[in-house]
């Protein structure tokens, strides 16, 4: 199964289970079901509930975040995650004040879907990563999604949080294979977290989204072949509150698609440094793309954004000296 199949089938599974769920976007009915063809067959088998929308991220998050309120459940498709920036009035100043601002917590169940991410050519205003922009917002939680978790069990725990919550979703992971790693390493999934390793006492950590997990296990491949290093990947399923058991060793790096300064990758070293310092050779490293739009022509965009080579070679030249 492909992940945007794994993606669909959590969506009819939850529409199925929850008749007061709805799901809003634009251009998500049928036949078109969406741009990346995620939402494709749920208006026709729930047509009352799947419903298209204008051509306004403000108002479907609005109307998402009033559905929420008033005891049902929504998850809004933001066509491209870019656009997730014009919803954010009334993620930080309604969806997610709404929880606690009344004097007691109420229930918020909303899910926000960004499609996210480089890697196919859409330009400048099409392939962000903009997850550090909602780090830190009290009662709102960051999801991404990977190709080790399944979806369905994803959209489960966001919904039972009952708080509005953003599930990032790297555009280049919709045609990719669920649960592919490749020899020499296996992966297993614990608490939400993904955890793709060689052995259990490893050199160097890495953690990282789902969006980059590929990029990091080939990276990881070509230190174990070409330099012995043997590296532990971990993938969390929630990127904020950040939770995750990270193992010793003296190398830790964070991985992201996104540009340095303020990223959830700064969160993330903030919190393991804490616990691992008496064990780290160095502080934790942050491994992001360039300070630069993204480019439309792939070789330009190649060199913006993290890659392979980029990450193998911050890691080499840590632990190598």
């Amino acid at each position: 199964m492909r992940v945007a199949e794994n993606l669909n089938a959590a969506l009819h599974g939850l529409l199925a289970g929850l008749p007061d769920l709805y799901v809003l976007g634009e251009d998500i009915l049928d036949p078109y079901g969406g741009a990346f063809k995620i939402t494709r067959g749920l208006s026709t088998r729930f047509p009352d509930r799947v419903l298209s929308t204008p051509i306004s991220e403000n108002a479907i998050t609005g109307v998402a975040a009033g559905l929420a309120l008033s005891g049902d459940a929504a998850i809004v498709e933001i066509m491209f995650g870019d656009f997730a920036a014009l919803a954010f009035d009334q993620l930080l100043n309604f969806a997610a004040k709404s929880v606690s601002m009344y004097g007691f917590r109420v229930p918020m169940r909303m899910v926000v879907r960004c499609p996210v991410g480089g890697g196919r050519g859409y330009g400048p205003t099409h392939s962000q990563s903009p997850h550090k922009h909602f780090v830190g917002i009290p009662d709102l939680a960051l999801y991404e999604m990977s190709p080790f978790h399944d979806c369905l069990a994803v959209f489960e725990e966001m919904l039972a949080r009952a708080e509005p919550c953003v599930f990032f979703e790297d555009k280049v992971l919709y045609t990719r294979p669920m649960h592919a790693v490749e020899p020499p390493f296996s992966v297993s999934v614990s608490d939400g977290v993904a955890r793709v390793s060689l052995e259990d006492s490893p050199d160097c950590v890495i953690v990282a989204g789902g969006g980059v997990a590929h990029r990091v296990m080939a990276a990881m491949r070509s230190l174990l072949l070409e330099e012995e290093i043997v590296c532990t990947l971990l993938v969390p399923s929630r990127l904020y509150p950040f939770e995750a058991d990270v193992p010793a060793a003296p190398y830790v790096f964070v991985v992201e698609e996104g540009t340095a300064g303020g990223t959830w990758g700064a969160e993330v070293a903030h919190v393991v440094h804490s616990r691992l310092w008496p064990r780290l050779a160095r502080p934790v490293g942050l491994v992001h793309s360039a300070a630069s739009i993204i480019p439309a022509a792939p070789h330009l965009e190649r060199e913006v954004l993290v890659s392979e080579a980029a990450i193998h070679r911050a890691i080499r030249e840590a632990v190598r000296g």
